[in-house]
């Protein structure tokens, strides 16, 4: 089952997991696959120091990886701009009523909010970069495409390579000659932040469009040994998964059971692709919420951040509600796999044990 991208990460399986939990990442890395932490919800470059260096002693000496979340051109922001202004007041009413509507508790005095809406700006994310390049992760990914030339270059500078999401061909080969190292394509069945195209056909494309010397990762709609077997016959060198690990029995620590119950209780047509989540199109699950947000006399989603800063606190409370039927999560169409919390490590043993028993059949085939 191995490939060339198992020794290129210094990795037993072809298996990449995406996912904002610490716990998982580490799970996913000692059980032989690459974890790969989101930097997103780290408002503070101190507290991802920490959790970093926590990683760096919890992953048994084996690999692990950071995305961050990056634009390659810097949009406007800094001290002289106050974005909560740029938020017209319309939103923030149709946000206020809608939460009312749907019966959403406001959020008790001691609630944290960890949402990570600063991670969401091209400057924290350059910190997340510093900060990442202090310890010891084996990769850089952009969910964004590919990160600023300097930042491929600083990575490149401390032996760290680099990969970006992709949901087009072209965006693949435009990622390969800006020095990118490894592709995730990345089909709209996929969690989170998607393209228009579906995996079983963008896979191949964008292989064929990088041609053979470039590493690249199958993402969307891969929760299962058969899948990741289907992964490696259209010419990836291994799968990236993400929303497969949030029932996991790691990632129960890190969100509330309101999110976990909505996430098994969903099928594979219970998801909707938006911009209501952060502004750009992303796969959320759908409900009573994402429903709210396409009825008439709603508002058009803002541009990222802006959207991501006007329903931050609306996340928190959702998530927060004890209903799983308005949770606010990026979920790709697997969820309709996701039935169960099991830990990280029974994951990844099924995950290996159906693909290699996919591979023997298929060898068999005359």
């Amino acid at each position: 089952m191995r490939t060339s991208l198992c020794d290129l990460l210094g990795i037993e399986y072809p298996i990449v997991g995406f996912t904002p939990s610490e716990q998982v990442a580490a799970a996913i890395s000692r059980a032989g696959g690459l974890g790969v932490l989101g930097c997103v919800r780290f408002n503070d470059p101190a507290e991802l120091d920490a959790t970093l260096a926590w990683l760096d002693e919890n992953t048994d000496g084996k690999p692990y990886g950071v995305d961050v979340v990056m634009p390659a051109t810097i949009p406007t922001e800094g001290a002289s701009v106050d974005l909560s202004k740029m938020i017209p007041e319309g939103h923030r009413q149709f946000v206020d009523a809608t939460l009312t509507k749907l019966g959403v508790p406001p959020l008790d005095a001691d609630t944290p909010m960890r949402d990570g809406v600063l991670g969401w700006l091209h400057s924290v994310a350059r910190s997340h970069v510093d900060v990442a390049l202090r310890h010891r992760p084996r990769l850089i990914a952009n969910a964004l495409g590919s990160p600023p030339a300097d930042v491929i270059a600083q990575a490149h500078e401390h032996g760290l390579l680099v990969a970006a999401l992709a949901g087009r061909a072209d965006h693949a080969r435009s990622h390969v000659d800006n020095g990118v190292d490894i592709i995730v394509a990345q089909g709209s069945e996929a969690g989170g932040h998607t393209g228009e195209i579906g995996t079983m056909v963008l896979v191949p494309e964008v292989v064929d469009a990088v041609g053979p010397d470039v590493p690249v990762l199958a993402a969307g709609g891969i929760g299962s040994g058969r899948q990741v077997a289907a992964a490696l016959a259209l010419g990836a060198q291994g799968a990236w998964m993400g929303s497969y690990w949030l029932t996991s029995q790691e990632f129960s620590g890190f969100s509330s059971t309101t999110v976990r119950d909505g996430l098994l209780a969903a099928t594979s047509a219970d998801t909707v692709r938006a911009r209501i989540y952060s502004g750009k199109p992303a796969r959320l699950l759908k409900n009573r919420w994402t429903q709210a947000w396409s009825e008439p006399g709603a508002p058009a989603p803002l541009p990222m951040p802006l959207q991501n800063l006007l329903v931050a606190e609306a996340h928190v409370r959702l998530n927060n509600s004890h209903d799983p039927t308005v949770v606010a999560m990026p979920v790709g169409q697997i969820v309709g796999r996701m039935n169960e919390v099991r830990p990280v490590a029974d994951i990844i043993a099924d995950l290996v044990a159906e693909t290699r028993s996919t591979l023997d059949r298929l060898a068999g085939l005359k």
